[in-house]
């Protein structure tokens, strides 16, 4: 008995020429992946560089990984560090697609990306052959050249000195493509939370022109729905729309300003 793999709906999407776009579950529920799935959406932003699960803890980032598998959705990761060994634990638990935090160097992008890799620029890769999860415990078919296929790795541009450096991370070879920080980056930049600022606004566009000019995909933030769209016709090919926490916050204090009725009691 064999098993194969489908394909990475993320990466397909993007190769195709498509926008992907997805939610960040800020609850780490696997019913909320699966609901997702259901809804039609293309990702599930599992950010365990703020919270969630330790990607150290394979039983707990395995029951999201199969409620994703269950409804067809990709989980795009964000590891909490770029070592090279926590990218390939991910990996073999069955992680697809996933971005590397506060990069700095197109050297760290590189060990990162070919320890993903089983043949990396047309030489040997850094990942380890196993029978993990990944590969269905032994199972399944072409297991190398489909992970080389289907696995999809990008990076956070979010320190000033990623942006220095950015030109040299986006030749990168393999590299999946590059997501645009701007909080990070206006952290970075000595003007925290005000996105508007114009060396905030600078530094994301230099990254933005920088990776059109590569043919690197570009993924961000949406700030509304009119902010997504507007990215979109900017190039953008990732979006995140928003988060469980906000969606909830936004309906749940609708319901209570529409409410007019007595709160408190007698």
């Amino acid at each position: 008995m064999t098993i194969s793999e489908p394909r990475n709906g993320l990466r397909a999407r993007i190769e195709d020429g498509g926008v992907a776009l997805g939610v960040l579950d800020s609850t780490y529920d696997p019913s909320m992946v699966e609901l997702y799935g259901e809804l039609g959406l293309d990702f599930v932003w599992l950010d365990m560089e703020h919270g969630g699960p330790d990607p150290w803890d394979g039983a707990t980032v395995e029951g999201l990984l199969r409620a994703a598998e269950r409804t067809g959705i990709e989980p795009l990761v964000r590891l909490p560090d770029t070592e090279p060994t926590l990218v390939r634990k991910a990996l073999d638990l069955g992680v697809r697609s996933l971005f590397l935090p506060r990069v700095e160097t197109a050297a760290e992008v590189e060990a990162a990306v070919r320890s993903a890799r089983f043949r990396y620029d047309g030489e040997p890769g850094d990942r380890g052959l196993a029978a993990p999860r990944a590969r269905r415990w032994g199972l399944k078919e072409d297991y190398v050249e489909a992970e080389d296929r289907e696995t999809l790795v990008g990076t956070t541009v979010e320190t000033v000195e990623a942006v220095e450096n950015v030109e040299s991370i986006l030749d990168v070879p393999h590299l999946g493509f590059v997501f645009i920080g701007p909080l990070d980056l206006s952290v970075g930049l000595g003007h925290p939370g005000e996105l508007d600022h114009p060396e905030v606004q600078d530094a994301v566009e230099r990254v933005r022109t920088a990776a059109l000019e590569a043919d690197v995909p570009v993924g961000g933030l949406g700030f509304g729905m009119d902010d997504v769209n507007e990215k979109v016709d900017d190039g953008y090919r990732i979006l995140n729309l928003g988060s469980t926490a906000g969606a909830v916050q936004s309906v749940v204090g609708d319901w209570l300003d529409a409410y007019d009725g007595p709160r408190e009691g007698r």
